[in-house]
């Protein structure tokens, strides 16, 4: 084993191990939530939080709409750990320390993870405040968390991503949005590019073109340490905006935060339905 893969195996070890004295909570479901979302935790029933600079190991979030704390708690009558803020390639992190929270609360127990992310819509028929569940992705960030020696308990050395999305879990979303009469709410496929610039109208047509009907720059690595580790992941992007590359208009990301905070109370009832759902 290499001694940065050493070190890191020993920071999740040290992480998970520091949660278990802090705090008697065994997670069911992990919710990771990305920008402009982090206030679907308001109505988390909280029980512990804990800002991620106090958590050993824990990468720093460096965006300002991504609070960066760990929440822990109840909602839908499951217990959840939430994931207020995350990390991304494009801050500077690899993708073994974007994902290291992941593989933290991986050793805690859960069975499914949530993951959230507000994305550009590449989807002509799609419309901004929409919520899209991911059916598939594409990654297109050139580093991958699992990428460096074998280490077996955590996972297989050669991850299976035929079905990388739990067809259940969406399924079943897709049926309580409409009992809650969301009407916008679509499948599709995400990419995930490196970021921070924005895409141009030729980035826009290509990504088009390679077959994804939404864009952004997270949730793919995260989902990759989840399904290593056994969990069931379902991946919900909401649509801040729509790009048509032939009539490109600038992308703001103030506005894209506002939508994506319009678009969060859609966002929380569908979570909140899905968690009481439960795995019956």
């Amino acid at each position: 084993m290499d001694s940065d893969f050493a070190r890191h195996v020993l920071a999740v070890e040290e992480a998970a191990a520091f949660l278990r004295q802090q705090v008697d909570f065994a997670p069911e479901v992990i919710l990771a939530l990305g920008t402009g979302l982090g206030g679907v935790a308001d109505s988390l029933e909280l029980l512990h939080s804990l800002p991620f600079a106090s958590i050993p190991h824990f990468p720093a979030s460096t965006v300002a709409s991504h609070a960066g704390n760990l929440l822990l708690g109840l909602l839908g009558g499951r217990r959840v750990a939430v994931l207020q803020g995350r990390q991304h390639y494009y801050e500077g992190y690899t993708a073994r320390q974007i994902t290291l929270p992941v593989r933290v609360l991986s050793q805690l127990g859960p069975k499914v993870m949530i993951i959230a992310n507000a994305a550009g819509g590449l989807n002509p028929a799609m419309t901004p405040g929409s919520l899209m569940l991911l059916a598939d992705h594409l990654n297109f960030i050139p580093d991958n968390p699992l990428r460096g020696p074998d280490h077996p308990p955590w996972g297989p050395r050669f991850l299976d991503l035929s079905a990388p999305y739990d067809a259940g879990l969406r399924d079943k979303a897709i049926i309580r949005a409409a009992q809650l009469g969301l009407a916008h709410v679509t499948a599709g496929v995400y990419v995930a590019i490196p970021g921070p610039s924005l895409e141009t109208p030729a980035e826009t047509r290509y990504l088009r073109q390679c077959g994804a009907d939404a864009v952004g720059m997270s949730t793919v690595p995260e989902v990759l340490v989840a399904r290593h580790g056994g969990l069931k992941v379902l991946g919900i992007s909401v649509i801040a905006n729509v790009n048509d590359p032939d009539n490109f208009a600038p992308i703001l990301l103030d506005d894209i935060i506002a939508a994506a905070r319009l678009a969060a109370v859609d966002l929380e009832r569908l979570v909140v339905a899905v968690l009481e759902e439960g795995e019956r």
